[in-house]
């Protein structure tokens, strides 16, 4: 554990959170503006693990073990998401034979 944690500290904090940020943006721009719900769904993923990769490298700064008890929450949290997701997604698929979040409307006949 010891020499993960100082791998970690090997990369300056100031990387860890221009990778975070950059990662997040990206997520965030690809929920905004995409239409694919798989998509969507990547892009969510993609921001919880930013979350997740700064938490670990506040926790390995802080030699403090809270954070990555948080990431294993985040993570929980994110196997729940992709399962209601992946069910959403299959029903849709079935109702209105596409995966276009705009035809989501549809559902409610």
């Amino acid at each position: 554990m010891e020499n993960i944690t100082s791998a970690i500290r090997i990369i300056p904090l100031e990387h860890y959170l221009f990778l975070c940020l950059a990662l997040f943006s990206i997520g965030v721009i690809g929920v905004l503006f995409r239409r694919n719900t798989i998509v969507i769904l990547m892009c969510i993923e993609m921001m919880l693990n930013s979350v997740n990769l700064l938490l670990t490298a506040f926790s390995a700064y802080r030699s403090d073990s809270s954070g990555q008890v948080f990431v294993f929450f985040i993570m929980v949290v994110a196997a729940a998401e992709v399962a209601v997701g992946l069910s959403i997604l299959v029903m849709m698929k079935r109702n209105v034979d596409s995966i276009d979040i705009n035809l989501l409307n549809k559902l409610k006949d």
